[in-house]
């Protein structure tokens, strides 16, 4: 139980750590859908890529399908990396730096401001304190037939996720299932809402992720259950739970809603 609690006690501290920093999601301040072709970036009014403040024309965006090309107004072209294969190329002017990145089939520019914290300083997010009953074990059991899923994003969009696995468990009399979002030699990720969302925690649902199965058997901890990006900004692209991971009881464990959170 110690050890558990001390290993929470340091992800609690990891979360507040790289909310509080630079590039944090409170940093952001923009979102701006592409379209193919030319794409202005700049603080002219009528710029594609609207920057708060700085130079009216700082350059512009060349899409063509998914490849991206940056021509600032003062230097060489360069290609530009998308989120689609890891780390984003980022373009940056003085605080404020943007990155691109594809949803979907679909380019967005993600603008940042890195001095946010100056104005607004990140205050901490609460959670319930550690309890070791919400460590749960469940069965990982395959999906018969396998399932092909519409997600909903915060934007409005659906995404098919196809799933082949679910995990099932028992919490008091009921026994439930949650559907995978993603599942990766890396781990199991989860989106889910239950009793407490909207009321102590985010309204639309929180994210949760889990080890590698092993032998039919899966750890749900939802001590570590934590605020999706879109609980933070307006600026981010998050899925929301599919009705079939709206859990019918409270989930009192995991983070709460961020109390500057929109």
């Amino acid at each position: 139980m110690a050890d558990k609690r001390t290993r929470w006690q340091s992800w609690r501290a990891a979360r507040a750590q790289a909310l509080a920093a630079p590039d944090s999601w409170l940093g952001l301040v923009g979102l701006f859908w592409l379209d193919e072709g030319a794409n202005a970036v700049g603080a002219d009014p009528a710029a594609a890529v609207r920057l708060p403040a700085g130079a009216a024309h700082l350059g512009r965006l060349d899409c063509a399908g998914s490849a991206v090309v940056w021509h600032p107004a003062a230097g060489d072209a360069v290609p530009l990396r998308t989120d689609v294969g890891g780390a984003p190329t980022v373009v940056e002017h003085g605080a404020f730096a943007f990155f691109v990145i594809e949803r979907d089939g679909r380019l967005a520019v993600r603008l940042r401001d890195r001095g946010w914290a100056a104005t607004r300083p990140f205050a901490g997010i609460d959670a319930y304190d550690y309890d070791p009953a919400w460590r749960i074990a469940a069965d990982w059991r395959p999906l018969v037939p396998p399932q092909t899923i519409e997600v909903p994003n915060v934007s409005g969009d659906l995404s098919p996720v196809r799933v082949e696995w679910q995990a099932v468990f028992r919490v008091g009399d009921a026994e439930v299932a949650l559907l995978p979002m993603r599942v990766s030699a890396e781990g199991v990720f989860f989106v889910f809402r239950d009793a407490t969302s909207g009321r102590a925690t985010y309204g639309a649902g929180r994210f949760l992720d889990a080890a590698v199965p092993a032998d039919g058997r899966l750890v749900l901890d939802f001590n570590f259950a934590y605020n999706p990006p879109c609980a933070f900004t307006p600026f981010a692209t998050c899925p929301l739970p599919p009705p079939e991971n709206w859990l019918p009881f409270a989930v009192a464990a995991g983070e709460l809603r961020y109390a500057d959170g929109h």
